[in-house]
C-alpha cells in the first residue's frame, strides 16, 4: 500500500527494462539529474530528487501503458509505437540513438528479389501489425482480405527461412551482421526507427509542469551531445566571413577585447564539424581558437 501511495504522488515514466535501449536511456536520465536506485528485484524505481517513478517495462509494452494514460511519459522505439497502434501517444523528442530499420528479408540465394514476389507467401515477424499493413497496401486490399500470411514469432525470427517456416521475414536491422550471418538480404524497408521520448495525449493535469521540465532537460542533454562551444578572437575586418562559418544555433556572442580592431566570438558549433570549422576559422584570420565540451544546457 505504501508503494501505491508513493506512485499516486508521482509522475510515472516508462522506460525499457533491458535490451538495446536500456543503457543509453539510463545514461540520459542520469545526465538529466534524475537520480534513482533500481533494485534487481523490482521494476519500479522512485527518484530520490524529483517526484518521478520510473517504471521498467518491455520496450514493446511502453506505448500501451502511455497510450492508456497509465504513464505520462515513456522512452521506446518508433517501431514499437507504430506496432502498438495506440492513438493516444505522441512522439515528443527523437533521442538520436537506437537507430535501425524494419526490413523485409529473404534468403540471399533465393528467388525473391522484390517484396511484390512475396504476395501470397508466408512472412514471420514480431511486428505483425506493421507487416500486415505493409502487405495489405502492397496487395491493394484490407488486412482481413490479403492473401499474404503473417505469422508471429517473439524471437529468433531470422531462423524462420532456414527452418522452412517462412518465405521471408520482417525484422529490425541495425548493423546487418546477424542478417548476413543467417544468409539473408533485405529487399525493402518498411520503417526507419530510433528511440523517442513519447507522451500521453491526455497526461495528468498536475504533472504538466513537470513534463515540460523533463522534456527541457532531455532536450538540453541532446543539444550538449550534438554541439560544442567554440571561442576565438577575430579581426573586425574579417568578422562577416567568420560569422558565416560559426553562425551558432541562434546567433554568436561578440565581445570587445582590449586590443583595437579585434573582438572575441563565442558560438555553438556542431561537434561532427568542429575540425573543419576550426580549419576554416584559421584560414580566414581568426586566432586563439578553442573548443570546449558542453556538459549540459537549456535551449
Amino acid at each position: 500500500m505504501d508503494l501505491v501511495n508513493h506512485l499516486n504522488d508521482r509522475l510515472l515514466f516508462a522506460v525499457p527494462k533491458k535490451g538495446r535501449l536500456y543503457e543509453k536511456v539510463v545514461a540520459i536520465l542520469k545526465n538529466c539529474d534524475i537520480s534513482f536506485r533500481r533494485s534487481d528485484r523490482l521494476d519500479i524505481a522512485l527518484s530520490t530528487n524529483m517526484p518521478i517513478a520510473l517504471i521498467f517495462l518491455r520496450a514493446a509494452d511502453i506505448p500501451t501503458f502511455v497510450g492508456m494514460g497509465k504513464c505520462d511519459l515513456g522512452i521506446t522505439g518508433v517501431d514499437e509505437v507504430q506496432e502498438s497502434n495506440q492513438e493516444n501517444v505522441q512522439l515528443s523528442l527523437d533521442l538520436n540513438f537506437g537507430k535501425c530499420k524494419l526490413q523485409i528479408q529473404v534468403p540471399e540465394k533465393g528467388e525473391y528479389k522484390k517484396p511484390e514476389q512475396l504476395i501470397g507467401k508466408t512472412i514471420v515477424t514480431s511486428f505483425v501489425h506493421l507487416s500486415s499493413q505493409y502487405f495489405a497496401k502492397l496487395e491493394n486490399t484490407t488486412v482481413d482480405k490479403m492473401t499474404t500470411k503473417i505469422l508471429y514469432a517473439g524471437g529468433s525470427v531470422e531462423a524462420s527461412c532456414a527452418l522452412g517456416v517462412a518465405d521471408g521475414i520482417v525484422d529490425l536491422v541495425e548493423s546487418g551482421e546477424t542478417m548476413r550471418a543467417c544468409g539473408l538480404t533485405d529487399i525493402a524497408t518498411i520503417l526507419d526507427t530510433s528511440a523517442h521520448l513519447i507522451e500521453s495525449k491526455t497526461p495528468q493535469s498536475n504533472n504538466l509542469e513537470l513534463i515540460e521540465t523533463i522534456k527541457s532537460r532531455i532536450n538540453g542533454v541532446l543539444t550538449a551531445q550534438k554541439y560544442v562551444s567554440c571561442y576565438y578572437n577575430a579581426p573586425k575586418e574579417n568578422l562577416d566571413k567568420l560569422l558565416v562559418i560559426t553562425p551558432g544555433r541562434r546567433a554568436p556572442t561578440i565581445s570587445d577585447i582590449g586590443e583595437e580592431g579585434w573582438v572575441a566570438v563565442s558560438s555553438m558549433i556542431e561537434r561532427s564539424q568542429k575540425g573543419f570549422i576550426m580549419d576554416e576559422l584559421k584560414k580566414n584570420g581568426a586566432s586563439d581558437i578553442m573548443v570546449f565540451e558542453i556538459s549540459n544546457c537549456r535551449v
